[in-house]
């Protein structure tokens, strides 16, 4: 190369290569080779074959710079011509009118330059085709071989250009859907369990002092309740509040991992570790660096991952499976299981060490029948959920009684079951009102049985009766006062709404009735 190319090619490359903005770099280049190459316009443009799209990803003019995505489709003889262009030497060639290659033509149409000259250049990076350089001119420009030779001199220059370019397009891609996809999953999470959790002032108020007493600490918290009580709500809730709330909250369903996978799902693998582990990768516990991770249904850990979890409690650190780094971890534990785990100790299939290590604060979260003030509320906020994803257009009204109906009913499945009936009672709806169908109140009896045992003394044994007469006896202790100091709620120890809530089941009067009654 003689000296009047390399210091061609020097400054071509500078202009090319001395800033990040890919537009730039274009117009810069284009204003530099204009005294050497007849251009007005400048594109960058790539190829997909396997969407058979053609892109310009940036543009310039003497008097202007874009960053642009003009896409347009190409045709079945374009598609072929450019798989032909892997692993292949640079190729430049002149077009005399540039709408009448197929390649170019939709681009050329939509720059308003089809009738314009220009030459093409293959941008050819270690034998792998990355894209199309085109330079523009008037119509009927003529170009010379040396014009050939000096575009050639930038095809490396501009093939790490637009390399890197759709590297960091990419990159802010995926930067811009982690962003979305983080702040999506903090709003439903703070939806469910901050402020507004459901029940939070009511048949949940102990849980949440509770909650709200340990969330600020790194204690592990051990969650426990029947299938379907709402556990990953607290845990949620418990993330939220905590100062690593910021940081993942990443969920481990322990029951629905297979038992030869647990150890590579929750601790990660090396390349290589077992057959079909073709590259690194992190478990469970790595993603939630700084963060929780929420271990659910605790109880189905085999015996290996329950010591390897213990180490985990005990030391901060894991292994991945194949690994001999040891890696620490930061991360804030909560498990949470329906299954009796003193049980489990019994028979051997639960560790008793880990165990005690996961029980340092447990919290037991209620049935549904045991806070059925909370049911109302709950059922607005699942028929509002509900009529929005099945784009019902307005929000139904319940038919009269049901709301009785639902709070006598004792809910074996809890909150979940419930948020299914209204979701069945949706499905059904039939544009008045909505009935949930198939949910008895009967299945709490309110009617005597046939035959009724009693005491020596003459009392009845039934459940209901002993419930209305241990109320009324607290009622005229209080002097018929339900609520606030000294009431007939308080001398309980349960909440007043749900007082009066079992009290008119029961058929015992309250208020002025009541008064007058004793």
């Amino acid at each position: 190369m003689d000296f009047r190319l390399k210091d061609f090619f020097r400054e071509a490359t500078f202009r090319i290569c001395g800033t990040l903005d890919i537009e730039k770099a274009l117009q810069r280049c284009l204003l530099f080779i204009k005294e050497y190459i007849p251009a007005t316009h400048m594109l960058l443009s790539v190829y997909d074959n396997n969407t058979n799209m053609a892109e310009i990803v940036a543009h310039a003019t003497g008097q202007t710079s874009n960053v642009v995505s003009i896409k347009v489709p190409y045709t079945p003889k374009v598609k072929e011509e450019m798989g032909k262009r892997q692993n292949r030497s640079i190729e430049i060639w002149h077009m005399k009118r540039i709408g009448d290659y197929e390649g170019t033509r939709e681009l050329a149409m939509k720059m308003g330059t089809v009738n314009d000259s220009g030459l093409l250049m293959d941008l050819i990076l270690e034998n792998t085709f990355i894209g199309l350089l085109t330079i523009i001119h008037k119509k009927n420009t003529t170009y010379t071989k040396n014009h050939f030779r000096l575009l050639r001199l930038l095809n490396e220059p501009f093939a790490i250009a637009l390399t890197n370019y759709l590297r960091y397009r990419e990159n802010q891609r995926l930067q811009e859907m982690l962003t979305d996809d983080n702040q999506y999953f903090q709003d439903e999470l703070f939806r469910v369990s901050g402020n507004n959790l459901i029940g939070a002032d009511y048949g949940l108020r102990g849980v949440m002092e509770m909650v709200r007493r340990v969330s600020h600490q790194d204690s592990p918290v051990l969650l426990l309740g029947e299938t379907g009580v709402g556990k990953e709500v607290i845990a949620n809730a418990i993330h939220q509040m905590s100062g690593r709330s910021s940081k993942p909250l990443i969920r481990v369903n322990c029951g629905a991992i297979p038992e030869t996978l647990m150890d590579s799902e929750l601790f990660g693998h090396e390349k290589g570790a077992f057959t079909g582990a073709s590259f690194q990768k992190r478990g469970r516990f790595e993603r939630a660096q700084g963060g929780t991770i929420f271990l659910d249904e605790i109880g189905e850990l085999n015996p290996n991952a329950q010591v390897r979890l213990l180490r985990v409690l005990q030391d901060k650190e894991i292994e991945r499976v194949g690994g001999t780094e040891t890696i620490p971890i930061d991360i804030r534990v909560i498990a949470a299981t329906h299954r009796n785990l003193s049980k489990m100790l019994l028979d051997g299939s639960f560790r008793e060490d880990l165990y005690f290590r996961l029980k340092v604060f447990p919290i037991t979260i209620p049935p549904l029948r045991d806070r059925v003030i909370d049911i109302p509320a709950l059922v607005s906020h699942f028929i509002q959920k509900k009529s929005i994803e099945m784009k019902l257009g307005s929000i139904p009204a319940l038919a009269p009684g049901q709301i009785d109906q639902l709070m006598a009913y004792p809910w074996p499945g809890n909150v979940r079951e419930l948020e299914n009936a209204v979701e069945r009672a949706l499905i059904l709806y039939d544009g008045k009102h909505l009935v949930f169908e198939g949910i008895e109140s009967g299945n709490i009896s309110k009617t005597q049985p046939m035959s009724v045992s009693h005491s020596e003394d003459g009392q009845s044994y039934n459940l209901a009766d002993a419930a209305s007469l241990h109320i009324q006896k607290a009622l005229s202790a209080a002097k018929g006062k339900v609520n606030g100091p000294g009431g007939a709620a308080e001398l309980l120890g349960i909440n007043p709404m749900t007082l009066r809530h079992r009290m008119k089941k029961l058929g015992i009067s309250f208020g002025r009735k009541s008064k007058s009654a004793l």
